[in-house]
């Protein structure tokens, strides 16, 4: 099966599982022909079906409950209960049973797509040593949320940078268009459950982000609250596209709740599952953290290897996978991240160039 018949059967699977926006749908088959690294965060459906071909031995690897839509653009920051910056992982759609590879390589393979577009600058088997050394270390000591308060300063000054300024942010969320279809009752009760009092009038917005949840309706609730501006997100949600990739029957089961819960991390107690809704807040510090704002001065591979020990703080949340993992790792060759992360990214260009000839005619 080919990208583009891969792609009509996947966007088939969504609307039988999700009302779709079909403007966003359209924008996204845009998207997908900027660029390898646009492609890449846009595909995790064709990710996970050639994945177990291309890379047959590391899907067999020991299986824990892990993120999938792994990138070097899923991270961003929250507040946690005691009101304190955290950084980790941002965006869960896609949790599913996975080899542990699988996140170790499609973060590596997106950075290696993001150098090539020029968005990074370092080099390919550096990228993926970080990444790798950051991930056992953070096995091997348990784990750790990044707090970015009295530690960790570094990593503050690329999560508070001046793109997400209170004054720019609020100007973003105002520019947002008015919602011009129904609210179902379900996403109303699960943007007003997230709100800081009940009765708040609000103005409901649609809002196009990210690029694999692109044609999801997103909804958001913007209000004023005691002198000042409120949003709350409900994105609707559906199982892992992996399930489409398996040709699952089984009724689906949408894992976003689980993971964040059993991870080593510090919860945003904004981001809840509402029935088939995620919803969470957003502010300048509660976002993603978008590639424009990250270091071009050496810090690249610091940053990877955060991204490393934040994706072992998720999987060690499969605790009886960790002792094999650890033994699986030991095992492994020199340099076997790089060489598949590479695979992979041949793999997503080869169909990127297909796409975009498609698009073209």
């Amino acid at each position: 099966m080919n990208i583009v018949k891969a792609t009509r059967s996947f966007e088939e699977w969504l609307r039988f599982h999700t009302k779709v926006v079909e403007r966003d749908i359209r924008l996204k088959h845009s998207l997908m022909a900027k660029s390898p690294f646009t492609f890449l965060r846009a595909t995790f459906y064709r990710w996970v079906q050639v994945w177990p071909k291309i890379c047959p031995e590391l899907a067999r690897a020991p299986h824990v409950l892990g993120v999938g839509d792994l990138h070097v653009e899923n991270f961003g920051t929250w507040r946690d209960a005691d009101g304190r910056l955290v950084w980790g992982i941002n965006d869960f759609d896609e949790a599913a049973e996975y080899a542990y590879t699988i996140d170790l390589v499609r973060l590596a393979t997106s950075a290696l797509l993001a150098a090539a577009d020029g968005h990074i600058a370092l080099k390919g088997k550096a990228a993926c040593q970080a990444i790798l050394e950051g991930y056992e270390n953070s096995l091997r000591e348990h784990g750790e949320p990044f707090v970015l308060e009295e530690r960790n300063t570094w990593l503050r000054q690329i999560a508070t940078g001046e793109l997400r300024d209170p004054v720019h942010f609020w100007k973003k969320m105002d520019a947002l268009p008015t919602w011009r279809g129904d609210v179902s009752p379900s996403a109303r009760e699960a943007l007003e459950h997230l709100m800081p009092q009940h009765g708040l009038a609000y103005r409901v917005a649609a809002r196009v982000a990210g690029l694999g949840s692109l044609g999801h309706v997103r909804l958001v609730a913007i209000a004023e609250c005691h002198g000042g501006k409120v949003a709350r997100e409900a994105k609707a949600l559906v199982a892992s596209s992996a399930d489409w990739a398996r040709g699952a029957t089984g009724p689906p089961e949408i894992m976003y709740q689980a993971i964040i819960s059993r991870a080593v991390r510090c919860i945003d107690p904004f981001v809840q599952l509402r029935g088939r809704w995620i919803v969470r807040r957003l502010s300048p510090h509660c976002s993603r953290i978008e590639l424009a704002v990250l270091p071009t001065n050496g810090g690249e591979l610091r940053l990877l290897s955060a991204m490393g020990w934040e994706t072992a703080n998720v999987h060690l949340g499969t605790k009886e996978s960790i002792s094999d993992i650890s033994r699986h790792l030991k095992k492994m060759k020199a340099n076997w991240l790089y060489a598949s992360a590479k695979e992979m990214a041949d793999m997503v260009t080869k169909d990127w160039r297909a796409w975009s000839e498609q698009i073209s005619n």
